[in-house]
């Protein structure tokens, strides 16, 4: 059937005239009253008052989700907490879920739900999940739009309605959280009955979004400028210590590493220095290692092979992670025997970060996780960050070493050098002093021979005299002022005999100790000249006391081998050493008597580049003034006519001036006296 042409309607009905109003129509209006005026009024009014309430019910989540934001600027967890449940509450809703999109995974934010065990349901559920276009939620992160569904239980996914069914879901609405063209997660929101959210609904969801938005880019914010004055302030702090311990790496090295683990969020952190030579890696700095893992790498040395990661670095000099030690094939397939971080560290993520220094291997610093969680690009960079200052405090304490280790032999050698200028000096000063001693004892030698001499023929003569005088009679009183004259003479010309004698003893020492050293110096078994000092001044003893006897000692050390001196000097030091032991412990036994046993021993031992020798005797010591003095040329402790003062001082000279050496003394009174010889191997001059 066709249309009326004129009234557009069905044929045989007529249109009504445009502006007409009906008769029935008329009796509608006929029929209000007053009452029912009033009726439509409170409607109104009840209507306005509800929409009124439930607009002050939004501005009040909202301005509570703001507080929340201003109250958690660096968590975003509070800010979905407090959307879900004012979502929940507001829109009447079976499930509330907040999800986080990263660009390729769902994960979960919060969840609120009329079931128990919502929350746990969906942190299952959007743990990692990548997005499917083919359901509601996919559709609205790839499409960037608001997304339903009146019932789910009828949609033709049939993951979808599963999941519907199980939970008794019906209505659904997806609403993303947009930042620009940037995807940051949705709210799925669901009821029991099926249906279509209304509009001022969907509007209210998209102001929750707004602010859940709000709150992930304000923590994304804060996170990043806490981050980064973090590492800013790290990075101080390890300049900070290369600055004051320049030649220190264990504390750079400990600060790097604490800092790596905490802004990283590791679990511990090591560095490794590379042995190109040997091709190995040497752990020489940790932090919060494993106490297995420790021991371990305190024990090895890391080969630098490719199929293990230290192995890689060395090869490509480029970071290099892994994200799950337990599925990479370097541990699967490394060779036997090998132990690797994850068995004895419990590592699961870990990444090794190169020390380059002029594109050459220094080492590693590798920070390790003990969960499977890959390092963002940011913490590769901090720990590159790291290295870097690692590197240049490695290179300040190579160079600081090797200016310490010039400036050292340099003033070795400047010490040596003055050592040489002084004994060189002192060689010209005993050599002037030697040759004028020597000239004087010379001069002083010949008169004091004519004494001595005419001394002992005067001395004679008084005898001569006497005798001639003993045929003439004088009278007694004459004659025994005559004998008493002569007697005096004899004693005064014996004394002047005596103290001749003693006189031409010291300038003989004094020739002795003026001259330079005789013979040449040449390498001499320590040993045999200590040994041949020794029967040499015991005999000599011997000879010159027929009753004298002493205990004689060894104790020579048969490695102290060979030594450059010169040897009549030596010989002449330990001749004068012994004999003094000799009379010091002769000395004893005449004072103590019967039950004491005269003793004096020699000890050699060797020094490496020196050698030692001591003479010690149990005599009766060296007081502690004359211990002093003892080196003082002309100084003695004997009686007069027993000694000149000129051994020790001669023996001194030998030694130090001489040879290079040393020569000390130790001393008790009444105990004994130790004197101790050091010489250099390699005579000096």
């Amino acid at each position: 059937m066709g249309r009326d042409p004129k009234t557009g309607g069905k044929p045989g009905k007529k249109r009504r005239p445009t502006g007409a109003t009906s008769r029935p129509r008329r009796a509608s209006r006929a029929k209000h009253t007053p009452g029912s005026l009033g009726l439509n009024r409170e409607s109104r009014l009840a209507r306005l008052t509800r929409e009124l309430r439930e607009a002050s019910q939004r501005q009040t989540a909202t301005a509570g989700i703001l507080q929340v934001i201003a109250n958690s600027p660096s968590d975003v967890q509070p800010v979905f907490d407090a959307v879900a449940e004012r979502a929940m509450s507001l829109l009447d809703c079976w499930s509330v879920i907040v999800t986080r999109f990263d660009g390729e995974h769902v994960h979960f934010g919060a969840a609120r739900g009329a079931l128990p065990d919502t929350e746990q349901f969906a942190r299952q559920r959007y743990q990692s999940m990548r997005p499917d276009p083919a359901n509601l939620l996919g559709r609205s992160l790839m499409q960037r739009t608001v997304v339903s569904s009146v019932d789910a239980q009828a949609e033709p996914d049939p993951q979808l309605r599963d999941y519907a069914r199980k939970r008794g879901l019906r209505a659904v609405l997806v609403v993303p959280l947009l930042r620009d063209d940037r995807v940051e997660g949705a709210l799925v929101l669901t009821r029991a009955e099926p249906g279509l959210f209304a509009p001022r609904e969907i509007e209210l969801v998209q102001t929750f979004a707004d602010q859940a938005v709000i709150a992930i880019q304000n923590a994304r914010l804060f996170n990043e400028t806490r981050e980064a004055l973090e590492r800013q302030t790290a990075t101080s702090v390890v300049l900070r210590i290369i600055s004051a311990s320049p030649d220190e790496l264990e504390p750079v090295f400990q600060a790097m590493l604490e800092n790596a683990v905490r802004l990283c969020q590791a679990q511990f952190a090591m560095l490794f220095l590379f042995d190109g030579g040997k091709n190995e890696f040497r752990a020489v700095g940790s932090w919060n290692l494993p106490p297995v893992y420790s021991e371990f790498l305190g024990k090895n040395t890391i080969r630098a092979d490719p199929m293990i990661p230290l192995g890689r670095v060395a090869l490509t000099k480029q970071p290099v992670q892994v994200s799950d030690v337990l599925v990479d094939p370097s541990y699967i397939e490394r060779y036997p025997g090998m132990v690797g971080v994850g068995e004895l560290g419990g590592a699961r993520t870990l990444l090794q970060v190169p020390l380059l220094r002029d594109n050459e291997l220094v080492g590693t610093i590798g920070i390790y996780r003990q969960e499977v969680r890959p390092f963002t690009d940011k913490q590769i960079e901090l720990v590159q960050n790291f290295a870097a200052q690692a590197v240049i405090a490695i290179e300040n304490a190579r160079l600081l070493r090797e200016l310490r280790q010039r400036t050292d032999d340099l003033t070795t050698s400047l010490e040596e050098l003055r050592t040489a200028q002084n004994r060189l000096v002192q060689t010209e000063k005993l050599a002037s002093l030697g040759q004028l001693t020597a000239g004087i004892a010379h001069e002083i030698k010949n008169p004091l021979n004519f004494v001595n001499n005419f001394s002992a023929l005067s001395a004679e003569l008084t005898d001569e005299l006497s005798d001639a005088l003993k045929p003439i009679a004088l009278d007694r009183k004459v004659r025994a002022e005559v004998d008493e004259l002569t007697g005096m003479l004899k004693d005064n010309l014996e004394k002047v005999v005596q103290h001749g004698k003693r006189a031409d003893s010291i300038v003989k020492n004094m020739l002795q100790h003026s001259r330079e050293g005789t013979g040449e110096h040449r390498p001499v078994d320590i040993n045999a000249i200590v040994d041949e000092s020794l029967n040499l001044a015991y005999h000599g003893a011997r000879a010159e006391k027929p009753g004298f006897n002493i205990a004689l000692q060894r104790d020579l050390d048969p490695s102290i081998g060979m030594a450059d001196v010169y040897p009549q000097e030596i010989t002449r030091v330990l001749l004068n050493l012994i004999s003094n032991g000799f009379y010091a412990a002769t000395k004893r036994k005449a004072e103590v008597g019967d039950g004491f046993e005269p003793m004096l021993s020699a000890t050699t031992k060797s020094l490496g580049d020196k050698v030692e020798i001591r003479i010690r005797d149990n005599g009766t010591g060296i007081p502690e003034d004359v211990k002093e003095k003892i080196f003082n040329p002309f100084f003695t402790t004997k009686p007069a006519g027993e000694g000149t003062g000129l051994g020790l001082s001669m023996s001194h000279d030998i030694i130090v001036k001489q040879h290079g050496g040393s020569i000390d003394v130790e001393t008790e009174p009444g105990l004994f006296t130790e004197f101790k010889i050091v010489l250099p191997r390699t005579n000096p001059r």
